[in-house]
């Protein structure tokens, strides 16, 4: 069982044809992939990843294998399913996408990591630490920390006045420090990609797949 996220619910079932509210696929489970949650049978993790790559976006899928290492969740078992719609996806993914790495935490980081694949560029490292500070957005082969400016972490007199101070920090410990906008991100992202380009972000190898980035 799994939920997208909004009002559906996805459900894996081998019988079951059609339940109120519930988007049901039939499929075959193993006694080894179902467990209960308060008295409510649910996939194992490895298994729910497995089948949201029939459904859903290949970032959706990176963002969930994500979130599960952050939980330090068991996925033991996780491998393409042959036969299965997101076998491709799976494979692809576990072959190239370190689980943990881009785990955002909101929607400006999501809307970067887009940028990114959709520029083709290499990807950082997401909400990481460097030198006792997380940084939003680390290339450590470039030394390049890049720092995402949303109005409410940052927007405050105490983050003004700290947000100098911590780069001052990384650049003496010979990082270079970048500083986005939200408003940039959102209306100059020709500018920030080649600003990227010009700071030794290179072209993802082999490129991400293109991800719909949201406008407004």
């Amino acid at each position: 069982m799994l939920n997208d996220g909004g009002a559906a619910i996805h459900v894996t079932a081998p019988k079951l044809r059609r339940a109120s509210g519930l988007i049901v696929h039939r499929a075959p489970l193993e006694e080894a992939e179902v467990g209960k949650r308060a008295g409510i049978a649910v996939t194992t993790p490895a298994r729910t990843l497995v089948d949201l790559a029939d459904v859903a976006p290949r970032r959706t899928l990176e963002r969930a294998i994500d979130q599960a290492e952050y939980l330090r969740l068991d996925c033991t078992g996780l491998a393409p399913r042959h036969g299965r719609r997101g076998t491709g996806v799976l494979s692809s993914v576990l072959a190239v996408h370190r689980p943990g790495s881009t785990r955002t935490r909101s929607d400006l980081e999501e809307l970067f990591i887009a940028l990114c694949d959709e520029y083709q560029l290499q990807r950082p490292e997401v909400n990481v630490y460097v030198e006792g500070y997380e940084c939003d957005f680390v290339w450590r082969d470039q030394r390049l920390i890049g720092e995402t400016d949303g109005g409410a972490a940052h927007g405050t007199r105490r983050a003004r006045e700290r947000d100098p101070l911590r780069d001052g920090d990384l650049m003496i410990a010979g990082r270079r420090v970048w500083r986005l906008t939200y408003e940039r991100l959102l209306t100059e992202p020709d500018s920030v990609a080649e600003q990227l380009i010009g700071l030794g972000i290179t072209p993802a190898h082999p490129p991400a797949a293109p991800v719909a980035r949201r406008r407004s």
